[in-house]
C-alpha cells in the first residue's frame, strides 16, 4: 500500500539524505551516462536552491516506510528566472502575458521520480497526481527532454501539451520542451 507525505521546504531540507537515496535508485541510467547535469551532485545543487525559500512543495511516496518515489514543485513567483530563454512555439503569442506571473498562477513542477525497483507500477502517475491535486493555480508547467520519449508519453496522456523550449541557467543544462497544462 502506498502512503504520500507532503513536505514544505523547511522539512524536505530535514530529509535531504532520503531525497537523494531516491534520486539515485530512480536515476541508474542517468547517473551512468556521466552527463555532469545528471550527476548526484548537480541534482544535490539543485534540490538546495530549489529548497531556499517558502513554496516549495515535496510529495515523497512510501511503501511499507522506505520512500520509493518523489514530486515536487512550486509556484512561479513575480521574479521567477523559470521562463528565462523561453522560446514560444507560436511566433505570434504575446511573450510577455505568457511569461508574467504573480505567484498564483503557474506551478512549476520540477521532479517526478520512482526508484527503479517500483517503476512501471503507476506510482509516477500516483505522485503526479497527488501533488498537483492541492495546488491552486491555474496552470502547471514542467519541463523534459525532447528525446525522452517515455516520460513524453506519459505527460502527454496526463494533459500536459509543449509551448515551447528553455534550457535552464544551471550547468550542464540542456535544452529542455516546455509543457503546459490547465489545473484544477
Amino acid at each position: 500500500m502506498i502512503e504520500f507525505r507532503r513536505y514544505n521546504h523547511t522539512e524536505a531540507r530535514e530529509i535531504r539524505t532520503q531525497v537523494l537515496d531516491v534520486f539515485t535508485r530512480s536515476y541508474v541510467v542517468a547517473i551512468e551516462s556521466g552527463d555532469p547535469f545528471d550527476s548526484p551532485k548537480a541534482f544535490a545543487e539543485r534540490f538546495d536552491a530549489y529548497t531556499r525559500g517558502p513554496g516549495f512543495d515535496l510529495l515523497v511516496a512510501y511503501i511499507s516506510g522506505t520512500a520509493v518515489g518523489q514530486a515536487w514543485g512550486w509556484p512561479l513567483s513575480p521574479a521567477s528566472g523559470w521562463w528565462g530563454g523561453l522560446k514560444l512555439d507560436d511566433p505570434a503569442a504575446d511573450h510577455a502575458a505568457f511569461t508574467t506571473e504573480d505567484g498564483t498562477r503557474t506551478f512549476a513542477l520540477s521532479e517526478i521520480m520512482v526508484d527503479a525497483e517500483h517503476a512501471g507500477r503507476g506510482y509516477a502517475r500516483a505522485l503526479h497526481d497527488e501533488l498537483l491535486r492541492a495546488r491552486t493555480e491555474t496552470r502547471g508547467t514542467l519541463l523534459v527532454e525532447p528525446d525522452n520519449e517515455q516520460a513524453y508519453a506519459k505527460y502527454r496522456r496526463w494533459g500536459w501539451s509543449r509551448v515551447g523550449t528553455l534550457t535552464p541557467h544551471w550547468d550542464h543544462a540542456p535544452t529542455l520542451d516546455v509543457l503546459v497544462r490547465p489545473l484544477g
